[in-house]
């Protein structure tokens, strides 16, 4: 899953565009300072000649220039901020614009990749198996209960209330979820509308069904000429987004393979406290019985399970959509 050089390169072109604009942002506020306040540009330029005069002082062996320098500079940046306040501007109006103030809009922090880096990288991935489109349409907003009969409408708003509860409190506490119920109760849906709302509020998020998670494990580990490499990457990447969703466990083709990556992705996203989202049409005793006692005990003892115990409402979509094209 890792990005193709193509996609790096252009989202590293936006943060460019980024600081561009922002610095014409600061060039625009500053110029707006200059033209309202005479007397700003005046200490902008004390600043530079005493830090020039200073330095000439330093080289020439004066010990006490640098504490007499940090005097002088203190002091024209108070006189300057007091100068914006008293003719109603922030104090920090002109400090750079950023808006990403962990990397400073370089998309890197200490040589690491920034989380907004990471978060853009996900979106381009997103954008290319056309999930973001899925998103549009599947989310707590457009949810509706008018497909559910009367007695599972209940039901399915406390399923929802404990959905919305996940996704709202995410920050506040490390929680995984396992979704359970038969085909056709919605288990995609809600693992969408929770993806939808933690994308939009600025975490980062993988949404996997089980049979692509596990074919592309499989495909970057034994059928690429840099399988570590790619490997290591799509580990990492699964590692460390804030959400993992497994869509529909169960439905992939089992091996010791598959068994031995689920329980490595359980155990490191346990161990870093990342959760995850799993959807499957699998019982406890069936995921025991399918993967491992490993893998069942990780799920057993980390995930709150709720069980979706309703009718299959694609037969009443299907009804609703025959009877309006009868109309």
């Amino acid at each position: 899953m890792p990005l193709s050089r193509a996609q790096y390169d252009a989202i590293m072109r936006t943060y460019e565009d980024r600081r561009l604009a922002n610095r014409h942002i600061l060039e625009r506020r500053r110029e707006e300072v200059y033209g309202r306040i005479p007397g700003y540009r005046g200490l902008e330029e004390e600043l530079g000649a005493s830090s020039l005069d200073f330095s000439k002082k330093l080289i020439g062996g004066d010990a006490d220039a640098l504490q007499e320098l940090r005097r002088k500079v203190s002091s024209i940046l108070e006189k300057k901020k007091e100068l914006l306040v008293r003719n109603g501007f922030p104090q920090d109006y002109l400090e750079p614009v950023f808006e990403c103030s962990d990397c400073k809009d370089t998309g890197y922090v200490d040589g690491k990749k920034c989380r907004c880096l990471r978060q853009a990288e996900i979106r381009a991935l997103y954008r290319q198996s056309s999930i973001e489109s899925v998103l549009g349409e599947e989310n707590f907003d457009k949810l509706s209960y008018e497909y559910y009969n009367d007695s599972d409408v209940e039901k399915m708003r406390r399923i929802v209330s404990e959905c919305r509860h996940f996704a709202d409190a995410f920050d506040d506490g490390y929680e995984n979820l396992l979704l359970n119920g038969s085909v056709g109760v919605g288990k995609t849906f809600l693992t969408n509308c929770i993806a939808k709302q933690l994308l939009d509020s600025g975490h980062s998020v993988i949404y996997f069904t089980a049979y692509d998670l596990f074919e592309t494990l499989a495909k970057c580990a034994f059928h690429s000429e840099s399988a570590g490499d790619d490997l290591l990457a799509l580990h990492e990447d699964v590692f460390s987004c804030d959400l993992l969703i497994i869509d529909d466990l169960g439905t992939e083709v089992t091996n010791s393979f598959v068994a031995s990556q689920l329980f490595v992705i359980l155990n490191e996203r346990n161990n870093r406290k990342k959760s995850t989202l799993i959807s499957t049409n699998l019982s406890l005793e069936e995921l025991n019985d399918k993967y491992s006692e490993r893998v069942f005990s990780r799920i057993y003892g980390y995930y709150k399970m709720i069980r979706i115990e309703i009718d299959d409402i694609r037969v009443s979509i299907r009804r609703n959509m025959n009877a309006q094209n009868r109309k």
